[in-house]
Parts: C-alpha cells; sequence; structure tokens
C-alpha cells in the first residue's frame, strides 16, 4: 500500500504539506465509514484506498459494513435503479422489510466514531441512533438522483434530512432539502494496482491468459455486468463499427456482493455476442481483479462506457489516466470528466457511439491526443490527494458554525 510521500512526484510537495497540517488539525477524531460492501464497486474501492492514508495523515479511520442478506440487497438494487430514474414497483412489504433490516443493524453496529460517515441508500436508515449518541452524521450519495422515481426519493429524503451534511458528487444532483449539502467528486488512485505503471510483458501476459491476439483494434468496456452500464448497447455498437473496421471487443467485470442483477446481465449479454470470436465478456476473479484491469485498459485503443445512467463512472478517469481515448455516455458524472472532443467523447446513443468508435479508429493522432488531455484532466482534478483534501476540509466544517463551505 503506497505511504502519503509517494503521491509527491505526481501531485508535489505543497499538496501533500498541506494534506498533513490538514490531518494534524483532526488529530483525535475518529472517523467511522459504513457501507454495504467491502469488494466490488466505486465506493469500496475508494475507501480500500483512503482508510489507510488518512489513518496514515493522523486521523483515525475506521471502516465497517452493514449486514444484508439476498432479499435485502435485491430491494436495495430497486432502490438504486429507482434513485437513477427507472420506473420500477416497489411494495409496501419490501419498504417495510427495508427498514426492518435497518433496525436491526442499527442495533448490533456499534458507533464510535465522532464522524459517522454513511455511504449511499443501503445503510441510510442508521441515522436513526443519531439521537442516542452525540456524533457528526454525513450521509455520501455516489448515484445519479438528478431525476428519481419520486415514491423513493421522497422514503429516503426523510433519512437524508436527518443527518448534518448531504454530500452529492455532481451539481446536477443536489437537491432541496433542510440539511447543508457539500458537493465532491470521487476519485481515482493513480498509484493503486488498477492505474499504476505496468510492464509490457504484465499487459501481454493477461491478454494471452483470456486468449486474446492483439494484432488487430481493441475497444474495451470495463464495468459490472449491469443494465445501466449498457453491455448489449455497447455488443450493438460495435458490431455497426465492424461491417468498415476490423477490431474486437472485450467486456470485462467483476461482481458486487450487494448487486443481485449481474447473472441477468451477463447471460443477456452473451446472448447478444452469439459466441462470436471478436466478442470476449470476462468476469474478472477479484484475486487478479485490478492488475487484470489495468492491463486490459492499457492493451486497448478505445475505452468505452457507454452508461446509460452513471453515478460518476471512474473508470472513465482510470481509463484517462492511462491517456487512452474514451467515449462515454453524456450521463452522471461522466461530462464532468470528459469536455467533448477535447478530453473524449460524449455519446446519447448505439448509432453516436458507433460513429464516433469508427471515427477514432481511423483516426489515431486525433484518438491519441484525446487521452493525452484527457490526462492532465484527471490529474488536476480527479485524483485521491484531492478527494482527501476536501473530506478534511468537510470534517472540519463540522466543527465551525459556519453556513458556507468552500473546497
Amino acid at each position: 500500500m503506497p505511504k502519503i510521500n509517494d503521491y509527491i512526484p505526481i501531485v508535489g510537495d505543497d499538496t501533500i504539506e498541506e494534506l498533513k497540517i490538514l490531518g494534524e488539525k483532526l488529530k483525535g477524531k475518529v472517523v467511522q465509514h459504513i457501507n454495504s460492501t467491502s469488494v466490488g464497486g466505486g465506493v469500496a474501492e475508494i475507501l480500500n484506498r483512503m482508510v489507510p492514508l488518512m489513518s496514515e495523515l493522523g486521523v483515525d479511520t475506521r471502516w465497517d459494513l452493514l449486514k444484508g442478506g439476498e432479499k435485502f440487497f435485491n430491494i436495495t438494487k430497486k432502490f438504486h435503479n429507482a434513485l437513477h430514474g427507472i420506473s420500477i414497483e416497489i411494495s409496501d412489504d419490501e419498504f417495510n422489510f427495508f427498514l426492518q433490516v435497518e433496525n436491526e443493524n442499527a442495533k448490533a453496529i456499534n458507533f464510535y466514531g465522532d464522524v459517522i460517515f454513511i455511504h449511499d441508500p443501503q445503510p441510510i436508515g442508521l441515522i436513526t441512533r443519531k439521537k442516542d449518541f452525540d456524533k457528526k452524521w454525513i450521509w455520501r450519495c455516489h448515484i445519479d438522483v438528478s431525476q428519481p422515481q419520486e415514491n423513493v426519493w421522497q422514503f429516503l429524503k426523510k433519512f437524508v434530512e436527518m443527518y448534518d451534511i448531504a454530500v452529492f458528487s455532481v451539481p446536477a444532483f443536489a437537491k432541496q432539502l433542510s440539511i447543508r449539502q457539500v458537493l465532491i467528486s470521487p476519485s481515482i488512485d493513480p498509484l493503486s494496482d488498477k492505474n499504476k505503471d505496468l510492464p509490457e510483458e504484465v499487459i501481454d501476459s493477461v491478454f494471452e491468459k483470456y486468449k486474446i491476439e492483439r494484432n488487430k483494434p481493441i475497444i474495451t468496456q470495463i464495468s459490472r455486468y449491469d443494465f445501466l452500464k449498457d453491455p448489449v448497447g455497447v455488443i450493438d455498437a460495435f458490431k455497426m463499427v465492424r461491417k468498415y473496421v476490423n477490431c474486437q471487443l472485450i467486456l470485462a467485470g467483476n461482481t458486487a456482493t450487494d448487486d443481485p442483477e449481474h447473472d441477468k446481465v451477463f447471460t443477456a449479454a452473451k446472448e447478444r455476442a452469439a459466441d462470436d470470436p471478436d466478442i470476449h465478456l470476462l468476469i474478472i476473479e477479484r484475486s487478479h481483479n485490478d492488475i487484470e484491469i489495468n492491463a486490459l485498459q492499457r492493451g486497448s485503443d478505445i475505452i468505452l462506457q457507454k452508461s446509460l445512467r452513471e453515478g460518476f463512472g471512474l473508470t472513465v478517469s482510470e481509463a484517462l489516466w492511462k491517456k487512452k481515448p474514451v467515449i462515454a455516455g453524456a450521463v452522471g458524472g461522466i461530462p464532468l470528466q470528459i469536455t467533448h472532443k477535447y478530453s473524449g467523447i460524449l455519446t446519447h446513443t448505439v448509432e453516436g457511439t458507433a460513429y464516433w468508435l469508427k471515427q477514432l479508429l481511423n483516426s489515431p493522432e486525433y484518438a491519441k491526443q484525446l487521452g493525452l488531455n484527457g490526462h492532465e484532466h484527471v490529474k488536476n482534478n480527479f485524483l485521491l490527494t484531492r478527494h482527501l483534501r476536501e473530506y478534511f476540509l468537510m470534517f472540519l466544517s463540522l466543527y465551525h458554525n459556519t453556513d458556507i463551505v468552500r473546497l
């Protein structure tokens, strides 16, 4: 695991020195993160990198998990889709079962932190214990709630407004709330296994493992198998492009323990691929996940993130950090990462995605420049050190009486 000083060559001495000063101001405070899974998905990935660095900077930071079974996570997946604006039926029994699991966890969890940092809807109901403890409570929303299904949002809003602060990733996600809101974008760790430089022989070995030849252009999308990531649409766009350019497609992802839809989506993608030898559907084992994803991105010519809805889409920043041209859906937090035709390409349809794939495959110098511009944008805006700074400033704001927080 990298130490904080290892980031100096990337972000500079001044950035790291400021983090150390902020950490010193928070010394003695305990931050307790709580979410629903330790593996799979962007939240777990960020916390795996952030928790040890916060602790090294002098802020005692720990991480606990909510407990829930298959029925609970099926319900919270419905919440997730509904908050993204997908129309979905949720029964009174399901709402009540959600509350039952929240209450069981609220009684079982030891709330020891000075700051209780709750991530996403799954553990949102733990706030009912706020009245029992003199703590500061933060709810962090990592998903797109700009156009939610109203009954689900109103159900959750009652809990949200019990927190001291609500954190959103993108200005468009902010809501009308009675509590303070803070806008903080997610980040990538440039020194993690998923993002660090790799020797060419490591990249070659991963492609050899999956029996993928590198003798023609490779288009890759790295995502969980989730309908909102539109893997079927990716396959359709690829098939349009291959009529004109001899190329191949990789769809690769792992599973998240709190996402019950994986098998259904993977099956749908497999059926659409129809045993096409140029379409590679990969499920990356967790034990090899980060290095292999890194290698697949670095060995590809173009990276896709054709999301239909998206909280932020960290795979975009991951690919741009590797100086790869990225074509992505113009949804959620992706437009913060990509300026269209400057640091990547934004699309809205399968046909538009196919058009730009063909353009970039036929214009490699332009594609290369998009990747270079994107790398610089990520370096300036979406690295872990910026994320740490903004969290530390937010924690400090909890202990100062002010109505305005400038991060």
